[in-house]
């Protein structure tokens, strides 16, 4: 998006149903064209998170491996349980994602170790390192993939979408 998405919260305040804008414009424009369709969401919940999460059957959850990223967590989760059963009732969690992993940080191990004892299967197996491309990639308006698909954090991803497909093979089968 641009910056003049920023404008569209203020916007949308006034619109009837304004929950369900995006849900009805990748209906009427664009759900035939695509197999999938990614949105990515602000970390702050407004208007606009509520719209994705509204249009979405999936949502996959990013967690900074870090203290108050646990306890986002858990209000995120109560969000999602609310609009489940007043919006959106086929909305999931495919996954969360472990963020910004340092395996040199025991604060990571530790969120990592909580995580994956209380969501088991539902924490993806590859996690994202903190990694210098990454976070050098947007400053020259390149994704990381293509800024340095050799990287690290790259492979990361790479991985992630290797085990998102297989989840999906497995779930397909079942």
């Amino acid at each position: 998006s641009t910056v003049d998405l920023s404008a569209a919260e203020i916007e949308l305040v006034s619109v009837e149903e304004r929950e369900s804008v995006l849900k009805k414009a990748i209906f009427n424009e664009c759900s035939h064209d695509f197999d999938y369709i990614i949105i990515d969401c602000p970390p702050g919940f407004g208007i606009i998170t509520l719209n994705a999460f509204v249009a979405s059957n999936e949502i996959l959850i990013p967690m900074q491996c870090e203290f108050f990223a646990l306890e986002g967590l858990a209000q995120l989760l109560s969000t999602i349980k609310k609009i489940k059963k007043t919006l959106n009732a086929s909305l999931e969690i495919s996954g969360i994602l472990l963020t910004m992993y340092d395996k040199r940080n025991a604060l990571s191990r530790m969120v990592e170790k909580d995580l994956r004892k209380h969501f088991n299967t539902l924490v993806f197996r590859t996690v994202i390192p903190r990694n210098v491309k990454i976070s050098e990639a947007p400053s020259h308006g390149k994704p990381v993939l293509i800024y340095d698909c050799k990287c690290v954090g790259s492979q990361a991803y790479i991985s992630l979408s290797k085990e998102i497909l297989e989840r999906e093979t497995l779930e397909n089968a079942a």
